[in-house]
């Protein structure tokens, strides 16, 4: 059996965990003190326009919101939902896909929302953190109101941290703690300085303030308020997502000092506007953000500097949570086989080239259309209250399965779900703004979800397999001609399916039809991505022989799916254990070499025209088989670019075959 690997999902509370959980967990909800109380305030008519309780409700809404939502949900109860250490909509789906098939829906609705959203991330961010710039005077001499010189120093800084990711994060990740830590620091003390002034704006803590907005004229918006307040806790669904790196206990103790220094930076800015709203100098400034004008000057370029280290920060937590996020959907077969190159010391650490070239392309479009924070803003956290919804719903499950009362598990739902509502309506006046941006790509991504899972529905229903025992003799026939060139020492077929003793029916046609195979021993191996993380075992059936050997193995969904090698490991322990007969060769770089050569046949489908399908499924079949054309090799997925892959195109029948017969035509002589 192969080794089974130790996870990491008991990490001990540790300064060093501390460290890294404010690096790598807290990139997104760090940075939304940069642009959320901007965007409230400019979507309600500027400074001149904002009352006193307009902005005490406004702070009173985002304390309430992470209180709610970003403690209570997630903190509290969804850190609970880990499965072997790891968090995500993904992983969560995995402990609780026994509940019904269904469940599938809201985890490629939640995992495809939080892809498209999260690309705005990094443009956002970045953008919100240059314009800064216009803060210190000797810029502003130089370039004033011209967004064209801050776009153009947007698209290098997102093009050289998307350049980066090939080499892999486990330096600079190591810097991204104290990093963190000291910017965490930075906002309390901004806020501490500014509020320290005016310590009246603490009636914010009172969620009184918060629901008087929400009904007060003052607030110009209504209830769409809440789509400007969301993006204070759009970090959330990472911080769940981001939950095997550190370990939920050094996330718990770490964000009572996150959750306190955004408080004080937020109520900060409130009393810096309360002071600085009567001001003629300052309402004539144009693109006003609170964050950086509440800043002393002689610290200015500091804050700036310092606001875009933190934002790329927030963005590289974005790129490696995407390739984490669509590695795993890849393994639970939602997503096509794409190249994942793994460039650090741990497995953690992955790069997916198709997927970062597409974050690259579509961040820098969107700079490039939206050019201003604010434009990006009205864009930004409509897809990820979806993601909410559909974990939210995940979370109901997993209480029930859990053992938790009924009406326990649907009273949390429904107030959470009604709070994620709220929002998601409140949100749906940004869809007209920028939102169709991410929604768009949620579409697209989820089309290509339900394409990959429809097809492997109807090919599961309907694909034609044959009992291997029914073979065994034409199998030993066929080892044992030696009129039939041998093909290998080794011929290992990958089965994509394995019910019992069943396999595909292609198979057997490739070995005995199509080209006779004549090898020693005959390999069926089939992968099966397993619920826990990081799974390495495997299971053996010979069927009483000593050629043909049936291999299943057990990979977890965050383990490389390196066949060649697990293969060769298993040829040892068979032949230890006196199961399989030893093949010395003849010809070799190492003497006495034991085990003989490999030849892995790869089966590429093609539809059978014969197969007679429902119009629906065919378009479906077709389009699946169409996108795996396009993507990663079978060879490059299993670990086989340094073996010999030999490819053969078989038709695939599925379901029932048209029957076609020719009527002679009778010739007059």
């Amino acid at each position: 059996m192969i080794e089974k690997s130790k996870v990491s999902h008991h990490q001990k509370l540790t300064a060093a965990g501390l460290l890294v959980a404010m690096g790598v967990v807290y990139g997104d909800i760090g940075t939304s003190p940069l642009y959320v109380m901007k965007a409230i305030v400019g979507d309600n008519g500027g400074l001149q326009n904002v009352s006193e309780n307009f902005i005490i409700g406004a702070v009173s809404l985002i304390f309430w919101t992470l209180t709610i939502l970003t403690t209570i949900k997630y903190v509290v109860i969804a850190l609970n939902a880990d499965n072997h250490g790891e968090g995500g909509i993904f992983s969560l789906y995995t402990l609780v896909r026994k509940k019904g098939k269904y469940l599938i829906i809201p985890a490629m609705i939640g995992g495809a929302a939080l892809l498209a959203d999260g690309v705005l991330t990094p443009a956002v961010t970045v953008t919100t953190a240059i314009e800064g710039l216009r803060g210190i005077p000797v810029f502003f001499d130089r370039f004033g109101s011209d967004q064209n010189i801050i776009v153009m120093i947007t698209l290098v800084i997102i093009l050289i941290l998307f350049s980066v990711q090939r080499f892999g994060t486990d330096a600079v990740g190591k810097a991204f703690g104290p990093i963190m830590f000291a910017w965490f620091t930075f906002l309390g003390v901004m806020g501490l300085i500014n509020f320290g002034q005016d310590w009246t704006v603490l009636r914010a803590l009172n969620p009184y303030y918060a629901i008087h907005l929400l009904l007060s004229p003052e607030n110009k918006l209504g209830i769409f308020v809440l789509g400007n307040v969301f993006l204070a806790t759009t970090g959330a669904e990472a911080l769940y997502s981001d939950l095997g790196h550190v370990g939920k206990h050094n996330i718990r103790a770490s964000w009572p000092y996150i959750k306190v220094c955004l408080i004080l930076n937020y109520l900060g800015q409130a009393a810096w506007i309360l002071s600085a709203k009567n001001d003629p100098s300052i309402l004539a400034i144009e693109n006003l953000n609170p964050f950086f004008q509440m800043m002393p000057n002689s610290i200015m370029l500091i804050g700036v500097v310092f606001a875009t280290v933190a934002a790329v920060i927030a963005s590289q937590a974005l790129i490696s949570g995407s390739f984490t996020l669509v590695s795993e959907a890849i393994k639970l077969k939602l997503l096509p086989r794409l190249k994942i190159i793994y460039p650090g010391a741990n497995i953690g650490q992955m790069y997916i080239p198709a997927v970062n070239m597409m974050l690259w392309l579509v961040c820098s479009l969107i700079v490039v259309t939206f050019r201003t924070s604010t434009h990006m803003e009205a864009a930004y956290g409509l897809s990820i209250t979806v993601t909410m919804l559909m974990t939210t719903i995940l979370l109901m499950f997993y209480l029930l399965q859990k053992g938790a009362p009924k009406w326990v598990a649907y009273l949390v739902t429904l107030f959470f779900g009604s709070i994620e509502s709220i929002f998601f309506v409140s949100s749906i006046a940004k869809f007209f703004h920028g939102g169709y941006v991410a929604v768009g790509i949620a579409l697209l991504i989820l089309a290509v979800m339900t394409i990959w899972e429809w097809g492997n529905i109807i090919k599961e229903k309907t694909s034609d397999t044959v009992p291997l025992k029914q073979y065994v003799e034409q199998l030993r026939m066929l080892k044992d001609d030696t009129t039939v060139p041998k093909s290998q020492t080794n011929v290992v077929f990958m089965t994509p399916d394995t019910i019992g003793d069943e396999i595909g029916r292609q198979i057997i046609y490739s070995i005995l039809d199509k080209q006779p195979k004549r090898a020693n021993v005959y390999w069926f191996v089939n992968v099966e991505v397993t619920d826990e993380p990081f799974t390495k075992e495997y299971t053996v059936d010979m069927m009483g022989t000593d050629f043909i050997v049936q291999v299943q193995l057990y990979l977890g969904f965050h383990v490389a799916q390196e066949v060649n090698v697990y293969i060769r490991q298993i040829v040892y322990d068979l032949m230890k254990e006196g199961r399989l007969p030893k093949q010395p060769q003849k010809y070799s770089l190492t003497p006495g070499r034991e085990v003989g050569d490999f030849q892995f046949i790869i089966i590429r489908e093609e539809l059978s025209k014969v197969t007679e399908l429902k119009k629906w499924d065919r378009q479906i079949m077709q389009l699946k088989l169409a996108i795996k054309k396009r993507t990663t090799t079978p060879e490059n997925w299993f670990g086989l670019e340094y073996s010999e892959v030999k490819y053969e195109s078989v038709p695939l029948i599925i379901g029932d075959t048209r029957k076609t017969r020719l009527r002679e035509r009778k010739v007059l002589s």
